[in-house]
């Protein structure tokens, strides 16, 4: 059973086809690379993925769970980290994950562990008391990955999560999140810093206008664009 199946899938709005027809599986434990140029139809997919857009037409299922048909199921699957950052800038770091804990149903009893484990795995349980707004881009970023984990999901979706964050930071998240893959997470990424996607996925898909117009391993890629580096690949396919 593959962690993700996307099986023709097409999204329409006034005057826009989004995706035309896209279908690419994700199997459990990889680490998945989906990049393309703005506008290309990475946010749609990823909306469909997880409830926050609907689908004109074709199918969708996380670990054979149908993302409409079931989608408390397949919605429990997974950990979102979107682009925006997207909580009460006022809120205490602690107090931000546990009232999002509650969304999971996590026992009262279980949340101080669980985010006391990944506030000391991100390098942040010494700002557990500091309100988000305080907080440097990189370490924004750092409690959003923190808030998708908590539920333990299998499947992590990191859309643009280094994004603004300077390089140092950006190895220490790319260090964590090849560890939590490692450990079996399923974990689909989208990015425009070509080199992350390099430095950390196994397989890639790009997209463009709506269509899949690759799907292969990074040596693969390389291989049939005769060596060259990722970013002349990206460039060559959706120019």
């Amino acid at each position: 059973m593959n962690a993700i199946s996307i099986t023709n899938l097409t999204k329409t709005y006034p005057n826009t086809e989004a995706l035309k027809g896209i279908s690419l599986d994700i199997k459990p434990g990889e680490f998945f690379g989906l990049l393309g140029p703005n506008g290309a139809g990475k946010s749609t997919t990823i909306g469909i993925l997880t409830g926050l857009v609907n689908k004109t037409k074709g199918k969708v299922t996380l670990f054979g769970k149908d993302v409409e048909m079931e989608y408390r199921d397949a919605r429990a699957l997974i950990g979102l980290v979107p682009q925006e950052f997207n909580f009460d800038i006022f809120e205490k770091v602690y107090k931000l994950l546990y009232f999002n804990a509650g969304y999971f149903e996590i026992p009262k009893d279980e949340r101080h562990d669980r985010i006391k484990e990944l506030l000391t795995a991100l390098g942040l349980w010494e700002k557990r008391d500091v309100r988000m707004r305080t907080l440097s881009g990189g370490m924004k970023r750092k409690v959003m990955i923190a808030r998708a984990l908590l539920h333990k999901p299998k499947i992590l979706i990191l859309d643009e999560p280094t994004a603004g964050v300077d390089v140092e930071t950006r190895k220490v998240m790319w260090k964590y999140l090849k560890k939590l893959n490692k450990e079996g997470t399923t974990i689909l990424l989208t990015t425009h810093y070509l080199e992350e996607a390099e430095a950390l996925c196994e397989r890639i898909a790009i997209i463009n206008h709506g269509e899949i117009v690759t799907l292969d391993t990074k040596v693969n890629l390389k291989k049939k664009h005769n060596d060259k580096k990722l970013e002349d690949i990206f460039l060559e396919l959706t120019q």
